[in-house]
This record gives C-alpha cells, structure tokens and sequence, in this order.
C-alpha cells in the first residue's frame, strides 16, 4: 500500500500554496492537514522545529520551510519546474527569494499603523514590481515565456493578496505595468493556482486583514 505525502498548512499561508502548486504541477497524489498556527497541536509542534507551515511528511520523515520543500519535489518528482541550465536555474531561485522579499512588503503593508507609513510600503511595493516589470518576457505569459515554473508558483499567491487589495482601493502599486497584468491575469486562471486554496479564502483574508487592527484595517472599515 503507497502511502501518500502529507501537507501540513494553514489555510493562508501563501508558503503552504507554493507547496500545493507544485504538488499539482507534477500530478502527485497528497493528503492535506490544516492546522491553527494559534492553537497548534502537540504533535504539530513535534514534527515542525520552527513552528511553521508548510510541513511535509514523508514517510515518516518531516521536510519544513517551503523553499526546501520546493527543492525536494524538483528533485524527486517528475515534471520539473526548474529551468534545466543551471545559471538559469540559479536566476529563478534568486527570483523566488525576491518572491519572498515580497511577501514580507506586503505584511508590513497590511500591518502598517498609519497613512505615512502604509504610503511608504506600498512605493516599496511599487518599486518591487516595476523591477518584476523589467525581468518578465514579453512574450508571455509566464515568467520565462510559455513554460510555467516555480517562479509563478511562487507569485500566484502573491497575487491573490491584490485581488482583495484591489476591493478596498488604488494603492498604485500595481499601476503601469502592462506585462505584471498579464502575468497576473495567465496565473490568475491556472489550474494549480486557483485550486490551492479553499472556496472561501478571499473571505478569510478579508477578515484576516479587518482584524490586523492597521491603516489598511481602518479603510476597509470607512468602506
């Protein structure tokens, strides 16, 4: 009898869908295990050292920190997501730790107590994409043109930030780049990405964000 990966997650984390994208990409077969990183279980805190999600047991055997696990499918699996040349492939992990350097703009973009400081995360944000508008191929739609790789597993969920971002008002961030739209839009409508998280996460990022007690906080609620 195969027994099957287990994902442990948490349903926003955007570390947990890099994991589940992947997952889909390559076509393996995995249980997932949500888990409330508040109110976590003993034998949660047993198989992840640092306290986080994504785990991914194997085994018997728990791989931790989604870079990591990212790493080890490519290795393991079939379907690789990583370019075959090596300095291209060096490029795109260098470009997923700037995936990483994202997310953590935008959490201190939604926890930011007042407008000068939300201001000056949403120009740093801004200044991320404008770089992110330089780098993709224009062909499209992916990052590196028609091939989909970890690079866009990494930003689907970056993504899904702005599609509740976008309801509450123009930060600007965005703006001008014609080829960060399009990629939005490609990964928008992939398989992958739109099934990594539940049916109802934009609602629970909202009420995430409305409970951050933030600047970002305070215009949802003048909304």
């Amino acid at each position: 009898m195969t027994v099957l990966p287990t994902l442990i997650s948490h349903p926003l984390c955007p570390y947990v869908q890099r994991a589940v994208i992947s997952l889909a990409e390559k076509g393996v077969p995995f249980e997932r295990i949500d888990v409330d990183l508040a109110n976590k279980p003993d034998w949660f805190t047993r198989l992840s050292p640092l306290g986080k999600t994504p785990v991914l047991e194997v085994g018997g055997r728990a791989v931790f920190e989604s870079a990591v696990i990212l790493e080890y499918l490519e290795e393991t699996q079939l379907r690789p997501l990583h370019p075959a040349d090596p300095l291209a492939r060096a490029e795109h992990r260098s470009w997923i730790e700037f995936g990483s350097a994202v997310l953590n703009d935008i959490a201190g973009l939604y926890n930011a107590t007042d407008a000068a400081a939300f201001a000056a995360r949403a120009r740093a944000l801004a200044d991320r994409f404008a770089r992110l508008e330089e780098r993709l191929d224009p062909a499209g739609p992916f990052f590196e043109g028609d091939r989909f790789s970890l690079v866009d597993a990494v930003f689907g969920p970056v993504f899904r930030y702005f599609d509740v971002f976008d309801r509450i008002g123009d930060f600007g961030i965005l703006s001008n780049k014609p080829r960060v739209a399009a990629w939005r839009a490609a990964l928008a409508s992939r398989d992958s990405i739109r099934t990594a998280v539940a049916p109802d996460y934009e609602a629970r990022l909202s009420a995430f964000l409305r409970n951050r007690r933030s600047y970002l906080s305070a215009l949802m609620d003048a909304g």
